[in-house]
């Protein structure tokens, strides 16, 4: 399947979605509403207003999808696809809202209660709701997971949380019918803040995306995997990935290879290497770098493995790599991973250097304190 078919199919599935999702929002909040009005009861009338808050939120998805389908241009090269974030974050806002406005009239409620009136027809309504919440709930996070869409899996949250709302308010309706007792008001407080902090927490996940999280780890571990298994390879290194929308990743490497390599055997490598990682991880390298190692000298290849002790003798070293030895300018050269888990990685890295360069102080060392972005 070509990458802008598995897009298309991905951008049908999520609209798919999100129209079961408005059809059964607004379903349910028509028939709420109604309850509310005839039993006098905030809280079942404040669920209904959540329910089209959520076909709202299932629009907005479908728009995000759609705007995040476009093609790259001139303006956006990288395509459109963070669009589908922006989505997120308005939801996350939708929800937040609507909490806050369930708390304010909770609030009032409190301080002027009013008496609900509840019937069998309205009670079984509300149970029928229930479960349709949590069927729809478990069916777009499935597949806002499925499709890897944070609007959907926003949505679903949103969802299960209603479900919640409802079989709530059921409770509550049932301790007025047999104990007489108006749970309501301080109920709908509670459903409140419950929702006000998953749309906090909906917004703070989105944001940390947008932002630029670290590499997914198993990701970038299977992307090593696969550059690794390319024969010549010693290494792959310096990886990064950069995310421009759910499934839309790009990132460069650095891999070692012997010092024997020429231009042509290089360049039908990478070749090879871009190709392949883009069809087992749809992740497109735009650049590889290339260290070369010493292969044809037996004092250069024991002289480093001299150096890759005295440098593994220091705690907080992860790694080193691109390690080369030119005997007639007396270089020395190479890069050094510091763990960010050392309190002074800047300390840690010189200590190091200074060690090295005191068994080898004939030599010019060119050294380079990288960091490991797919490791931590």
């Amino acid at each position: 399947m070509t990458r802008n078919l598995q897009k298309n199919q991905r951008e049908k599935t999520i609209i798919r979605a999100s129209i079961i999702g408005i059809a059964a929002n607004v379903f349910l909040a028509v028939f709420k509403a109604i309850i509310g009005f005839l039993s006098n009861s905030i809280a079942i009338t404040l669920d209904a207003v959540n329910n089209i808050s959520d076909a709202a939120s299932s629009l907005i998805t479908i728009v995000g999808a759609k705007l995040a389908a476009k093609r790259p241009d001139r303006e956006h090269p990288f395509g459109y696809g963070r669009i589908e974030y922006m989505s997120a974050i308005i939801i996350s806002v939708l929800v937040f809202y609507a909490g806050v406005t369930s708390l304010i009239e909770s609030g009032k409620q409190i301080l002027q209660p009013e008496t609900p009136e509840y019937n069998t027809i309205s009670l079984a309504i509300l149970a029928v709701a229930v479960v349709v919440k949590i069927a729809l709930g478990r069916y777009t996070k499935m597949v806002g997971e499925r499709v890897n869409s944070d609007a959907l899996i926003n949505s679903g949250e949103d969802a299960k949380l209603d479900s919640v709302i409802s079989a709530s308010t059921l409770a509550a309706a049932g301790i007025f019918l047999t104990c007489q007792i108006s749970l309501e008001a301080w109920l709908g407080a509670i459903i409140s803040l419950v929702i006000i902090k998953a749309g906090l927490d909906m917004l703070k996940e989105t944001i940390s995306k947008i932002l630029g999280e670290r590499n997914d780890p198993e990701l970038a571990k299977a992307i090593k995997h696969t550059v690794n298994g390319f024969p010549g390879v010693r290494g792959a290194y310096d990886l990064v990935l950069n995310n421009y929308g759910p499934n839309a990743w790009q990132g460069s490497i650095h891999i070692e290879v012997p010092d024997t390599y020429d231009a042509n055997r290089l360049d039908r490598m990478l070749r090879e290497i871009m190709v392949k990682v883009m069809e087992q991880h749809n992740v497109m390298l735009t650049a590889i770098g290339v260290y070369s190692y010493n292969t044809q000298d037996e004092e250069i290849i024991q002289t480093e493995k001299k150096v890759r002790e005295i440098i593994f003798s220091h705690r907080y070293v992860r790694q080193i790599h691109g390690f080369y030895l030119t005997k007639e300018s007396k270089n020395l050269r190479f890069d050094l991973v510091v763990s960010f888990d050392a309190p002074d990685r800047q300390a840690v890295f010189q200590e190091v250097v200074a060690h090295v360069q005191q068994q080898f102080p004939d030599y010019t060392l060119d050294v380079i304190m990288d960091t490991d972005f797919s490791g931590g």
